[in-house]
C-alpha cells in the first residue's frame, strides 16, 4: 500500500424530493443516479465507505458498498449544515444560504455558521485520513458541507487557481456530484471533479 497519499471520493447525495425531514429518502431519480455513482466509483480501489447518517446520503453510497461487500459506516460529522431552526418563507432558501457564505461566522437563528460546519467537516476528513493512510475512501455528504470541505482543503481544481469555492460554486453543484481529493504526505491536497451530470 502506498501510504504517501490518501484518496477520498466526496459524494454529494443524489436527488431527494424536499420535505422538512432531514431523513428524507432518495427520489426515483436519485435512486437511479445512486447506481450511476456506483458505476463511476467501481473504477477505483475503494476499501472503505463512510456516509452522513441522513438517509439520502447513505442511500446514495449504499449501492457501491453493496457491490464492494463493504459495510457502510456512518459519521454524524458528515451531516448537512443546519441552515436555520425555523421554516424559511417560500423562495428564501438561496438567499439564506448566500448570507452564510458572505459572512462565514454568521448563522441564522437556530442554525450553524459556515465556519462551524467547516470545522466539523474537516475534523471528519482528518479522522478518515489519519485512520486510513494510503486508502481510497468513498465519503457521502451534502452540498454545503462538501463545498466547505473543498474550500478548506483544496484551493485549486485540476491545477486551476482561478476556481474559487464560494456561494456560486455551491450553487453549481449537481445532485449527485463527485470530487476526488488526493491528500499527500506533505499535507498538500488536489481535487478533481469526477461526475458528469
Amino acid at each position: 500500500m502506498d501510504t504517501s497519499r490518501t484518496t477520498l471520493y466526496l459524494v454529494r447525495h443524489a436527488h431527494a424530493d424536499w420535505v422538512p425531514d432531514e431523513m428524507r429518502p432518495l427520489s426515483a431519480r436519485g435512486r437511479a443516479d445512486a447506481l450511476r455513482v456506483a458505476d463511476v466509483l467501481m473504477a477505483y480501489p475503494i476499501s472503505r465507505t463512510v456516509s452522513s447518517p441522513y438517509r439520502r446520503a447513505a442511500q446514495t453510497l449504499q449501492p457501491l458498498a453493496d457491490r464492494l461487500g463493504l459495510p457502510l459506516e456512518l459519521d454524524a460529522d458528515l451531516r448537512e449544515r443546519t441552515l436555520t431552526g425555523a421554516a424559511l418563507p417560500a423562495g428564501a432558501f438561496e438567499d439564506a444560504v448566500r448570507a452564510t457564505w458572505e459572512d462565514p461566522v454568521f448563522s441564522h437563528p437556530g442554525g450553524e455558521s459556515n465556519a462551524a460546519a467547516q470545522r466539523r467537516g474537516i475534523a471528519a476528513i482528518h479522522r478518515l485520513v489519519n485512520a486510513s493512510a494510503g486508502d481510497h475512501i468513498a465519503v457521502a455528504t451534502h452540498g454545503n458541507l462538501m463545498a466547505l470541505i473543498l474550500q478548506h482543503v483544496a484551493p485549486t481544481f485540476d491545477g486551476d487557481p482561478s476556481l474559487t469555492v464560494d456561494f456560486a460554486f455551491w450553487a453549481q453543484l449537481s445532485m449527485p456530484d463527485i470530487y476526488r481529493l488526493t491528500r499527500y504526505a506533505d499535507g498538500t491536497t488536489t481535487a478533481t471533479r469526477l461526475w458528469t451530470p
